[in-house]
């Protein structure tokens, strides 16, 4: 094989890989891509920290999970009033495009 062609095989394997790679890193319906999942992890941490620092809720039991900024609220309240307060919280954090209660009373 020519210096030629070896220089063409190389280029068109990188630029294979190259897309390959970008490929990985896009978002699909079900899947995030790497800047959204940073997001949400900070997303839910923000929401976590909330709901911690909120008196009435320290007792509480809740799960906090974040997908594409739609956060999902579960576990066990002991009150209705500490559940609307949880929902209220999370949805006073920057970033969050809606939150899904799925929190049952105890």
């Amino acid at each position: 094989m020519n210096t030629s062609k070896l220089h063409t095989s190389l280029r068109l394997l990188g630029a294979t890989v190259m897309l390959t790679l970008l490929g990985a890193c896009a978002a699909t319906r079900t899947q995030e891509a790497t800047g959204e999942y940073i997001d949400d992890t900070l997303i839910t941490t923000q929401v976590k920290a909330a709901i911690l620092g909120e008196p009435t809720l320290k007792a509480a039991e809740i799960n906090v999970e974040t997908f594409k900024g739609r956060v999902q609220l579960s576990g066990f309240v002991s009150s209705r009033p500490q559940m609307e307060t949880a929902v209220k919280v999370a949805r006073g954090i920057k970033g969050v495009s809606g939150v899904s209660n799925d929190m049952r009373l105890k």
